[in-house]
């Protein structure tokens, strides 16, 4: 089945890394479904039945985003708490996202040296993104960490740029 990739940006035409990043995964439109939030909810009001239902027509899940105050974007944690719902993704009868891999993709723009317990936020990225692994954990979901991109402020060449996209492609590839 299709990997669904949910994309969270808000800005996504002025995004550099996030932008190529959905640009590398449409020439592969066999194997992703790109799926821009910000796009097609612009107003915030999420249609569930239809967001589960797409999950639901997917094998794999992709959340990609950037980090915004060590967290996702507002629309995205609004998707979670809406489509995520007692009875389908968990509870009694909520099993859609058993066994399903569910993973993350995110642009940082601080570098990878400032997530660390010496750094200077004092947290790795994977510490800051434990409440995804802990949704996926409670949902009964696959969770296989995620791809990051760190850096992203300070004006990343193009060929590092490039090699990220790559570099997400191989990450996907291996789920």
């Amino acid at each position: 089945m299709k990997t669904l990739v949910v994309i969270a940006h808000p800005n996504i035409e002025t995004s550099v890394v996030n932008n190529r990043w959905v640009e590398e995964l449409k020439k592969h439109p066999e194997q992703y479904t790109i799926h821009e939030i910000y796009k097609v909810y612009p107003d915030g009001k999420i249609d569930v039945e239809r967001e589960q239902k797409l999950v639901e027509s997917h094998g794999n899940l992709i959340f990609q985003f950037p980090i915004f105050w060590f967290n996702c974007p507002p629309l995205l944690k609004q998707w979670m708490d809406d489509v995520l719902a007692h009875g389908w993704a968990f509870g009694q009868g909520g099993d859609n996202l058993q066994g399903r891999k569910l993973a993350l993709a995110v642009s940082a723009g601080i570098r990878n040296e400032d997530y660390s317990d010496n750094g200077r936020y004092q947290f790795t990225l994977e510490q800051i993104l434990v409440p995804f692994k802990t949704t996926a954990l409670y949902c009964k979901a696959d969770y296989r960490s995620f791809f990051a991109f760190y850096g992203a402020e300070y004006e990343p060449s193009k060929s590092e740029i490039e090699q990220s996209a790559h570099d997400y492609l191989e990450f996907l590839k291996a789920l």
